[in-house]
Formats: structure tokens, sequence, C-alpha cells
């Protein structure tokens, strides 16, 4: 494996653990093994190596999250496969993860310290909600929503439960309580639509 990949899979598990103002550029070139001229051959500053992390983590969410979702055919369906994979392959890797979903806990940290890096963590929220949005208009679309569906509404219902399951899940480890809100969400989605 490159030096730079090194470098961005330690500070994903670090900023993960400790966020990404707590975590220092030493504490990352000591647990790679490398030195500062290491670190910034690659990387311009700490802040370039938080936006290099952001994609590999969303990289990463990508492949966990949305495997195996083209081969389903009912828009539905895909998003209720897209929250078993969250809850069994994403959140469930807690050696890339290890203090939880990295782009909720990069969020509430740097909302008010960084924003201008909390506004490109928000941005992967903005279109994974667009992406329910659209698998949702597209159920309405094939007239498999019930009528009095507000897709807005469900889209933030769902994103918002997911979220919310993830803190809970990173808070108590608790893989029965995450089953169980992940259920609940499905058993929504599943409240909504005509069978």
């Amino acid at each position: 494996m490159k030096l730079k990949d090194k470098i961005i899979i330690e500070a994903l598990r670090q900023f993960s653990i400790k966020g990404f103002m707590a975590t220092s550029t030493a504490d990352i070139i000591n647990a790679v093994g490398t030195s500062k001229g290491g670190l910034y051959n690659h990387f311009k500053n700490k802040e370039q190596l938080f936006l290099d992390v952001l994609h590999h983590a969303r990289t990463i969410w990508r492949e966990r999250n949305l495997a195996g979702v083209e081969t389903i055919e009912r828009p539905v369906d895909k998003i209720k496969h897209i929250l078993m994979n969250y809850k069994d392959h994403y959140l469930a890797d807690s050696n890339t993860f290890p203090g939880g979903c990295i782009f909720i806990n990069l969020t509430v940290e740097l909302s008010d310290q960084c924003p201008h890096l909390a506004a490109e963590v928000r941005d992967g929220f903005n279109r994974f909600k667009f992406m329910l949005r659209r698998f949702f208009e597209q159920e309405r679309s094939a007239g498999m929503l019930k009528d009095n569906v507000d897709i807005e509404g469900v889209v933030e219902v769902v994103f918002s439960g997911l979220l919310g399951a993830c803190v809970m899940y990173t808070a108590d480890k608790s893989k029965s309580n995450l089953n169980q809100a992940v259920g609940a969400l499905t058993a929504y989605i599943d409240s909504i639509c005509i069978s």
C-alpha cells in the first residue's frame, strides 16, 4: 500500500474516533510511522488531508451501501436494500470507522468550528436525500405510493431515522436496537406503499 493511502486510512480512523480538530498531524504521522515530510509530500495541509479522507469515506459509503442496488427493480425496494446495507455492511465495520459514522461525527463537530468543512460533509447528506427523493418519485410515477404521501416529509423521516439509528448505535453498540430501528423504518416505508 502506498504511503498516501496509509495516511488517508489512518486519518479516517482517527477522525472517526477523535474528530478532525482533536486529531493532530503528529498523531497520524506516529500511527503510520512516517515523518512530517512523508505527510506533507502528499498533502498541502491538514485541510487537504481532510478532503481526501472525506472522498475516501464517500467511496466506502457508496461501495457498501449501494452494493446490489442496481439489480433491484422496484425503487422502494432499492431504498430498503440501502437501509439493510447501511446496517449490516457500513455501520458494522468498526475497523474502518471505529468511532461510528464519520459523516455524522464530523458534521456535529465542524458545524460551528469549521463551517466550510461541515458544508463539504453535508453535501453528501444532500446527495443521499436527493437519491431517496428520486426513488420515492419513481415509486409514485409507477402508481405504487399512496395518494396522500408527502415525498419531502417521507425523505426527512427516512433520512433522520437512519441518522438517529446510527447515533444510537454509535453510543450503545446494540445490534438489537439498530435492527429494531431499521426494521421500523422499513415498516414505515411499507406502510406508505401500495403492495
